[in-house]
């Protein structure tokens, strides 16, 4: 395996001091985050696909360095059934067809989360039961059938058309593809095409195991986030796992993200890895830094020393 980050962390910096952070952070990839949610000003499609010659600069720079690009992230919601839906599908589009335009082979996104009925303006994630109340079934077959199949089976097509050999879907809350059996009823309709990007901070604080799952996952594992989730003492037992806090508001949280290390040991993190490798996964692991306890700086880089010794070469 070998050491990414996503950029959206460095999304103050300019390229080109981007770039360089990286060199000196001593990582040797970067999985570059642009369109979607991410801010990042770095490698935004849709300019980059209007502007060839700014795009042919950019790949120079990054070559310049010893830098590979892991993959091109666009996390987005692109079954959203408003504006931002629209929006989302277009720069997920634009993204795929830049990663085909420049050889890469891997997108990092989500599946997306629609609304639960026609004509509903807010995507509803469904995680309690489906037996109750009794429009629930109805609620669950729309979502999956009606809009996320039609949706993954057109965007498997474009893949095929321009070269992209494989999505990789993080497991994030308020998706319909947040654990590996989510994953699987996606996989099993659209393809193998779609597999997932292996983020265990989101798994800890919904209460599974993340060495499990990637046992679970095994060739389904398309890429890997390296990214901690301290449960917090006290509060957790009180409240549950469920947190609406914001994320700044670290004090007061069930759980936080926290830099690698902070939240499991690394003889845990060594445990993940070697499962993973195990099981057939031997790619990029990319740190995704969301840690509010510390300084980002200080988040990055101990985050990087944990991951420097726990990922299996």
């Amino acid at each position: 395996m070998k050491l990414s980050i996503c950029t959206d962390v460095m999304g103050d910096l300019s390229f080109t001091d981007m770039l360089d952070k990286c060199v000196k952070l001593g990582v040797e990839g970067i999985e570059m985050t642009g369109g979607g949610w991410s801010r990042g000003p770095h490698f935004r499609a849709d300019e980059l696909l209007a502007d060839r010659s700014l795009l042919k600069t950019r790949l120079k720079e990054i070559e310049a360095r010893g830098l590979e690009i892991a993959a091109l992230n666009c996390s987005a919601n692109p079954l959203d059934p408003g504006d931002m839906g629209k929006r989302h599908r277009k720069e997920m589009e634009d993204t795929i067809r830049l990663a085909g335009e420049i050889g890469v082979k891997k997108i990092v996104t989500m599946s997306g989360l629609p609304e639960a009925a026609p004509g509903d303006m807010v995507p509803n994630w469904l995680v309690y039961t489906k037996s109750w109340p009794n429009e629930m079934p109805e609620r669950d077959r729309y979502q999956w059938e009606d809009r996320a199949f039609p949706l993954w089976r057109g965007l498997v097509k474009l893949a095929d058309e321009v070269g992209v050999e494989k999505y990789a879907l993080e497991n994030f809350s308020a998706m319909l593809v947040w654990n590996p059996e989510t994953l699987f009823r996606l996989r099993n309709e659209v393809g193998p095409k779609v597999g997932m990007n292996l983020d265990p901070s989101h798994l800890m604080w919904m209460g599974a195991d993340p060495i499990a799952s990637a046992r679970a996952l095994g060739d389904a594992i398309h890429h890997c986030h390296g990214k901690d989730t301290r449960i917090e003492r006290g509060l957790a037992d009180v409240n549950g796992l469920l947190e609406l806090k914001d994320v700044t508001d670290v004090a007061n949280r069930s759980w936080n993200y926290v830099a690698v290390g902070a939240g499991h040991d690394l003889q845990w993190w060594k445990e993940f890895f070697s499962v993973v490798r195990m099981v057939g996964y031997n790619d990029w692991v990319s740190l995704e830094m969301e840690d509010f306890t510390m300084s980002t700086e200080a988040g990055i880089q101990s985050s990087i020393d944990a991951l420097q010794a726990t990922i299996s070469r």
